[in-house]
């Protein structure tokens, strides 16, 4: 039984992930006139810098116990960040022959993903 405490910090985390998740995306999808996955990034890229702020700050510049990296890292973030989802309407769009909207999506997730990763990590560092 030595799993059910991290077992437990992970679903704690990963309860406040999906349901920002949902949220986030939800009101994206309320408030754009587009067919774009605009939700889809916005917690992609969001999670990006919040995963690699808190990954750098917690090992570089404040102690902290395992049980926060297994609270935000994997709980919160895994949950929260939505790399299926992304990859699932990328594919769809390509399906759809829509290789612009395809090609868009891939290109701004990665690039932004990785844009907020380096921008998470600078913050963490200028603390």
């Amino acid at each position: 039984m030595d799993w059910l405490k991290p077992a437990g910090i992970i679903a704690v985390g990963a309860v406040f992930g999906a349901n920002l998740r949902y949220f986030v995306s939800d009101w994206l999808a309320r408030h754009q006139t587009a067919s774009f996955p605009l939700g889809t990034l916005a917690v992609n890229t969001t999670g990006s810098f919040v995963l690699a702020f808190f990954l750098i700050w917690t090992t570089e510049r404040v102690l902290s116990s395992p049980q926060w990296r297994l609270l935000i890292a994997v709980g919160f973030c895994g949950s929260y960040t939505t790399f299926s989802s992304y990859t699932f309407e990328t594919f769809k769009m390509m399906e759809q022959g829509r290789l612009w909207d395809a090609t868009l999506n891939f290109l701004a997730n990665n690039t932004l993903c990785f844009l907020c990763a380096l921008l998470g990590a600078v913050a963490a560092r200028a603390l």
